[in-house]
């Protein structure tokens, strides 16, 4: 990491940063995709560490592949410099290479190592979350950059991501021993403390005249009050001064969200409500819909829990039911209103279905499913529940037809996503009355982890079916 550590960007350079965004985003709102990325690359020189910006040029990049777009020819990247002495020429040209071709992990890790190496920490934690995502779905996840991920998170402290990125390298490869041990390792290390939660958090406390202090704070398991309290108070002086500004407004929504308070919360719902009335920006609708959701997960997660603890309470039970359907009733909401907004985000159109699935709405899923699949980074997920949803309702005939080709295309036998696709097949041939092909795909199962779902009990129920026919 640079010596000088976390960068800063003056306001009168986020200030001649945000001309260039939001030259972006009017031309990219015309279709316009190689100009705006042209200007977000052009806004990310002055402001590198801006991950709104970031964010806005991935979803042009994924835009501009989704209506047809190619990678940048063979004469042209080369002529991207990403290997020179300066690490944010570097960055930027990986991220230019990134957004000609947004499905490319190597590019997401060049963007990532550099990014470390100047400094621009929030850019790292922006970027990781998508390579973890990108790679673990890719057909077959490469262990090594796992590894790249989750060293980086630990030369950052972010030690809750390094035991993602650590576990996900494990499930590529079980056999592994030192994995094992340093997931032991890490976990002892996030167990005494989780340094830098967030990207603003770790940030911040470098800019402030006592940022030792700061820094001590925010290695400390958990935020003490006086330290949430202050920062909002910051948060809010600094909106108060500048209401306007998106990096402002932010910085007070997620300075109040973090303290999980209710009532904070709220307040953080209002700023977001505020801003997206007055600036017509849909991000802040967005986040608004996200603060929601996550309220409503812990709400649920409380339910469930007291559920766990008296399971015997029918009243209960039938509360959490009520509200779980209210919460996917919500989310399919938030889906629905962020697809008009982005209508070539597959991954919407996924969340939206995974919910319909859930309420059992299984024929309004299907097409949905059937949508999202076309996103390589969906395609496998999205295929193994339309295989379920056909299930669902009652087309047993092309569930496994549809999990067949998932079957046959998926490399890496034995890992959850196989267990899945062959449990479901064998369901749907338990379904049309195929035992021997059933019994088949459950034994696949059971061979892969024996105490899997119901496999164990559903083999010898098919196995004494076919004796009993036989007599």
């Amino acid at each position: 990491m640079a010596d000088e550590g976390i960068r800063n960007i003056s306001d009168d350079d986020q200030r001649k940063a945000k001309v260039f965004f939001d030259r972006a985003r009017t031309v990219a709102a015309t279709g316009q995709y190689d100009f705006a990325i042209m200007m977000y690359l052009e806004g990310l020189n002055i402001d590198p560490d801006c991950v709104e910006a970031h964010q806005e040029l991935r979803e042009v990049a994924l835009r501009r592949k989704a209506s047809g777009g190619g990678s940048l020819g063979m004469f042209d990247r080369a002529k991207v410099k990403t290997n020179t002495k300066d690490d944010k020429l570097n960055m930027l040209g990986h991220e230019k290479l990134l957004s000609y071709d947004p499905g490319e992990t190597d590019y997401m890790i060049g963007l990532m190592q550099n990014a470390h190496r100047a400094g621009y920490v929030a850019t790292v934690l922006w970027i990781g979350t998508e390579l973890l995502r990108a790679n673990a779905q890719a057909k077959k996840p490469d262990k090594k950059k796992f590894m790249i991920l989750k060293d980086v998170y630990k030369e950052l402290k972010q030690w809750t991501r390094a035991i993602e990125a650590c576990g996900a390298a494990r499930q590529v490869d079980p056999t592994d021993m030192d994995l094992s041990a340093e997931l032991k390792n890490l976990s002892a290390l996030e167990t005494m403390g989780k340094g830098y939660q967030t990207a603003t958090s770790f940030k911040d406390v470098q800019k402030d005249k006592d940022g030792q202090q700061r820094l001590m704070e925010a290695e400390k398991d958990v935020l003490t009050e006086d330290v949430l309290v202050r920062n909002i108070r910051e948060a809010e002086a600094e909106y108060k001064a500048n209401p306007n500004e998106p990096g402002k407004i932010n910085k007070l929504a997620e300075a109040l969200l973090r303290t999980e308070d209710f009532e904070n919360e709220n307040r953080a719902i209002e700023v977001l409500d505020d801003a997206f009335k007055r600036l017509n920006r849909f991000q802040f609708r967005q986040r608004l819909g996200q603060a929601k959701m996550e309220q409503m997960k812990r709400m649920e997660r409380s339910l469930r829990q007291a559920l766990t603890q008296t399971p015997d309470d029918e009243g209960l039970r039938q509360d959490w039911e009520q509200f779980v359907k209210e919460q996917r009733e919500f989310e399919l909401s938030e889906y629905v209103l962020w697809a008009e907004q982005y209508p070539t985000d597959l991954t919407l159109k996924y969340e939206m279905a995974a919910r319909l699935f859930a309420l059992r709405r299984y024929d309004e899923a299907i097409p949905l499913f059937q949508q999202s699949r076309l996103d390589p980074k969906k395609k496998n997920d999205a295929t193994i529940a339309l295989g379920r949803s056909f299930l669902e309702a009652g087309f047993a005939d092309e569930a496994i037809e549809t999990l067949q080709g998932v079957v046959d295309e998926y490399a890496n036998t034995g890992d959850e996503r196989s267990k899945l696709m062959y449990y479901w097949q064998g369901r749907a041939f338990e379904a049309k009355g195929v035992i021997d092909q059933a019994i088949n795909r459950y034994s696949r199962v059971a061979q892969w982890e024996f105490k899997y779902r119901d496999v164990q009990q559903r083999i010898k129920d098919l196995r004494g079916k076919q004796k009993g026919e036989g007599k």
